[in-house]
């Protein structure tokens, strides 16, 4: 760690993706005497956007550092990561057109990210997503809370009274590593169907455009399957 440093750990979550979705940070700050812990909603949005929206609420935190002042962002998002340090300086020059000449996705965050990293002195870091970095971690939990429409007690204070001791260990816990990869497959694997409850009816689409034209504005739960077996697990705990 840079002694002088703020230290930034970043999450964004998304129930469906898109679905309803939040964001958590953790800023440790004031030579690292104290602690923020930052937080929000959003009813229907991707995890990109949750994504960048957790670093933005970050940032925006601290709009008076000065320049000589260093930052380290910790992130697990590849898509931030490479966005901020390499693909918005092609993006701006090309006037928000990317390499396969289509519009730019999310260019309202990245403009507004963009400006807030302006005049500051930040180190991006990426670090395994689910892997028990401490920081991570308690930013995920944030994240998840407020996706699943739950309000987190968010902490505000002296570092000394902050309940995770390790906040600034970015060492991985491999025994967290192992316990979460299941989850995070799950959610990276291929869709069988897509299952939706509205109104009291279930149905299944082989889709997610057809799930999403059946859920979107509406009060309803939707989740995807990787199997015929998952699908039906899924249909049996929307029953119940």
């Amino acid at each position: 760690m840079i002694p002088d440093s703020i230290t930034i750990f970043t999450d964004g979550s998304s129930r469906g993706n898109p679905g309803p979705g939040g964001f958590g940070a953790v800023v440790v700050y004031n030579n690292k005497l104290n602690v923020q812990e930052l937080g929000g909603r959003e009813e229907y949005t991707t995890n990109n956007r949750m994504e960048l929206q957790a670093v933005i609420s970050a940032l925006s935190f601290l709009p008076n550092v000065k320049d000589q002042v260093p930052i380290v962002v910790y992130c697990d998002s590849s898509y931030v990561i490479n966005g901020i340090t390499k693909w918005i300086f092609g993006w701006r020059k090309n006037n928000w057109i990317t390499s396969t000449k289509s519009p730019v996705e999310n260019r309202d965050l990245w403009e507004n990210l963009f400006g807030l990293t302006q005049g500051k002195k930040i180190e991006w870091k990426q670090v395994g997503g689910h892997v028990g970095v401490a920081g991570n971690e308690r930013c995920d939990e944030i994240a998840t809370a407020f996706a699943d429409d739950e309000k987190p007690e968010l902490y505000s204070g002296v570092l000394e009274n902050y309940r995770i001791k390790n906040i600034l260990d970015i060492s991985y816990d491999t025994s967290v590593a192992q316990n979460k990869s299941s989850s995070r497959a799950h959610s990276k694997a291929k869709a069988y169907s897509y299952v939706s409850l509205v109104g009291g009816k279930i149905m299944t689409h082989k889709t997610w455009a057809e799930c999403e034209a059946r859920v979107k504005g509406k009060p309803a739960r939707f989740k995807k399957a990787t199997s015929d077996e998952n699908e039906k697990q899924i249909i049996s705990e929307f029953s119940s």
